[in-house]
């Protein structure tokens, strides 16, 4: 008798155990929403369109994502929307962009921080570059600040909104080289940033070095240089700033990833983020993000936690400093 209430015992714990091991019912149970809050075509969306493109195998979530644009303001449209009206169920993620959403929050106006968000994982760390057109007659970093310098606030040059990755790299710049220059935000993010540059309506622009690899590719501009601390191995002609005499770190690289809104199941949390890493694994995704010239920087949600956190304290001191 005591050993069969032992083991009808050690029964019930094991199916209690399955129970909390399957979490939230079959999750995901019907198709899931990504929200990118950058147009269609822009460095965030091409790459979110990839990364989820084995979503539906049965080896990751079993279920498809379908990308939804909600673009404006740097941002701060799908974000804004995202931490105050999306569901808090596990079928509606976000891509997030850091420094972008921290620099924003810190600089105020905006109804999310990162204690809006829970992060899932990381796919990818995209610097900042500095482009031209491919018949301008800048060649180097050199021959910009000098233009700026003879040309006090001449300088015309885009990027994808205000307090983003493109707009503290510029901010870097003209602490660096002593310089007054005139950032124009896009409304239309890093696509039509760049499209600004390739049309001469701009002399230059700082953007994404994966938009910028495939304008590259396409004759369409010249880059000058990256905002990091070492050269990528994407392009590795073009020279840091650093190597060119700014000191200039690497605060406006584009980290990228999936998060979810506070107050999601944390038993959802944990599947996605058992799950979403090993799609970013994926071999076919992996070498369509290098034909597109994206780089990968796969990180866990622990790792992503930690990267938010410094991200918050080198933005606070950065931004009050500039």
């Amino acid at each position: 008798m005591k050993k069969w209430i032992a083991g009808a015992a050690t029964a019930l714990m094991m199916m209690g155990g399955a129970a909390v091991a399957e979490g939230h019912g079959d999750f995901p149970e019907r198709p899931i929403m990504l929200m990118v809050s950058y147009g269609a075509g822009g460095a965030t969306d091409f790459q979110a369109r990839i990364v989820t493109m084995t979503a539906g195998n049965d080896d990751a979530l079993g279920m498809p994502i379908a990308i939804i644009n909600k673009p404006g303001a740097g941002g701060r449209v799908g974000w804004n929307w995202f931490a105050s009206q999306a569901e808090a169920d596990g079928y509606t993620l976000g891509a997030y962009n850091i420094p972008h959403f921290i620099a924003q929050s810190i600089e105020g106006g905006v109804e999310y921080g990162a204690d809006s968000f829970e992060p899932i994982a990381n796919w990818g760390a995209d610097p900042a570059v500095f482009v031209v057109g491919a018949d301008s007659p800048f060649n180097s970093m050199d021959d910009v600040v000098n233009y700026a310098k003879e040309n006090p606030g001449g300088l015309t040059f885009s990027g994808a909104g205000l307090f983003v990755g493109h707009h503290i790299a510029a901010l870097q710049l003209e602490k660096a080289a002593g310089v007054d220059l005139a950032y124009i935000p896009s409304n239309a993010g890093g696509a039509g940033a760049m499209k600004s540059v390739i049309a001469g309506e701009v002399l230059g622009g700082v953007n994404n070095l994966s938009d910028a690899f495939r304008a590259r590719e396409a004759g369409n501009i010249k880059i000058l240089g990256v905002f990091d601390i070492e050269r990528n191995a994407f392009m590795e002609d073009v020279p840091t700033m650093q190597e060119q005499g700014f000191d200039i770190d690497n605060a406006s690289v584009n980290f990228r990833g999936v998060m979810v809104p506070k107050g999601t199941p944390q038993e959802v949390i944990d599947h996605l983020a058992a799950v979403v890493p090993t799609m970013f694994e994926n071999g076919r995704v992996a070498g369509k993000m290098k034909a597109g010239g994206s780089p990968m920087h796969i990180m866990n949600r622990q790792e992503v936690l930690s990267m938010w956190a410094a991200r918050q304290e080198t933005l606070e001191e950065l931004l009050a400093g500039l």
